[in-house]
């Protein structure tokens, strides 16, 4: 994986679609890994609005059961969850593992500094956040408490 840019790893989308990070050159991707029983799963409300006023901002929501199993929920689930609850319409992947031995390939990316060129980090909570430029460059990482529409993340989004 040495040296891969963040458009070639590969994505299924929530409904078992190949997601091509390719359509995303030249806009910002967040990267959020989500679940529905966090103390955090409000933000789903300020995701949104944030997807919805930066046209040049693609959201990625990655449910994940790793943490205190607050992402017990089938594919199907969550999709009704996040459309019922709030009217989420950015793109949502099949569940995968943020951390650990399983580490999906986006997060191996986005968590080591060898293959993101910028830093290290560790997911620590549901709902931390990394922001890809336009330039497919990370530009940071953002944890849990850290809101969507805080100008921490927005600044960026210039």
């Amino acid at each position: 994986m040495n040296n891969k840019s963040i458009y070639e790893i590969k994505l299924k989308s929530i409904d078992n679609k190949p997601i091509d990070l390719n359509k995303f050159k030249n806009k910002y991707i967040l990267f959020v890994n989500v679940a529905s029983y966090c103390g955090y799963t409000n933000q789903y409300i300020e995701l949104q609005k944030l997807y919805k006023n930066y046209s040049n901002l693609e959201i990625i929501g990655l449910p994940c059961n790793q943490f205190l199993f607050q992402e017990p929920f089938s594919e199907k689930k969550i999709i009704n969850f996040c459309s019922i609850n709030y009217g989420i319409t950015f793109l949502m992947t099949k569940k995968i593992k943020v951390k650990g031995k399983y580490q999906h390939d986006i997060y191996k990316w986005l968590t080591n500094k060898d293959l993101n060129d910028f830093k290290n980090s560790i997911v620590k909570w549901n709902f931390q956040k990394y922001l890809v430029g336009k330039d497919g460059k990370l530009i940071d990482y953002f944890y849990s408490k850290v809101m969507p529409l805080s100008d921490e993340i927005t600044k960026h989004l210039i």
